[in-house]
């Protein structure tokens, strides 16, 4: 189920790749949800994804967020 999970994000940033860049964050979410689903399993590492993506807007300064 771990490597489905990594294979779809795989697939979103295949087809997503043709948009500018607008991540505020280095990895960009998705490559960090990959990072946490690998590195935690998908309950877990999902969870940290999502809490993630919840800090993307306008006025979080973003950065460097790496998985912990």
């Amino acid at each position: 189920m771990r490597k489905i999970t990594i294979i779809l994000i795989k697939i979103y940033q295949a087809v997503t790749c043709f948009r500018a860049p607008a991540c505020r964050f280095y990895p960009s979410c998705s490559t960090y949800a990959i990072q946490a689903v690998d590195k935690y399993g998908i309950c877990k590492g999902g969870w940290l994804a999502v809490r993630r993506i919840l800090r993307c807007h306008p006025w979080q300064a973003g950065g460097y967020d790496p998985v912990p």
